[in-house]
């Protein structure tokens, strides 16, 4: 199974992946996470790319749209294994959400995998930039509310869950465990 976890920045992706992850682990599954974009050598240059001010030019966005769609190639073998779960923090879902044009951002991502479970962590834009880091230059209320609105529509056409991510780390890890649970046959009334 290919969970994917999407939301702005400072859902908490990172820290409920991780929960999540030991708890499949404590229920007997194989787990392996990923993240997006990953430690290769073009997934450090997006980073580099994402802190300077000139990251939101039409033109750094196509490129961008490039290197995001080239770096998830690097993944794509291993979600062959049927024996896992793998967990990502991101997707080319994320590219969608936060990058422009739509219709280029899709055919780059043609051949990328779509996930079997989308888990939406929908978070108050104000809080979100509140937990900003202040690196990127998308840690912004105005964009960061445009990016919220495509994710809220993008997710439609997926499998999805939305959780609400304005609650605090242990109700959000229970309500995603109470999400996840029918899909790998566990009983979701009996999480705690």
């Amino acid at each position: 199974m290919y969970i994917v976890f999407e939301g702005i920045d400072g859902a908490g992706k990172s820290t409920q992946i991780q929960l999540l992850k030991e708890w499949l682990e404590a229920n007997g599954f194989r787990v392996e996470t990923l993240v997006e974009p990953t430690d290769s050598k073009v997934g450090n240059l997006i980073r580099e790319i994402l802190q300077h001010p000139d990251a939101t030019t039409d033109r750094v966005q196509k490129t961008l749209g490039l290197l995001f769609a080239a770096d998830r190639m690097f993944i794509m073998d291993k979600l062959e294994d049927e024996s896992k779960i793998f967990i990502s923090d991101r997707s080319f879902i994320s590219s969608l959400a936060y990058q422009e044009p739509a219709e280029w951002i899709e055919v780059l991502n043609k051949y990328a995998k779509k996930p079997d479970l989308l888990l939406l962590l929908d978070l108050d834009v104000k809080k979100s930039v509140a937990r900003a880091s202040g690196e990127d230059t998308f840690e912004n209320e105005e964009f960061l509310t445009k990016v919220k609105d495509n994710y809220l529509r993008i997710v439609e056409n997926y499998t999805h869950e939305i959780i609400d991510a304005n609650n605090g780390v242990n109700k959000v890890s229970s309500d995603i465990k109470k999400a996840v649970a029918p899909y790998l046959g566990l009983c979701p009334d009996c999480i705690r």
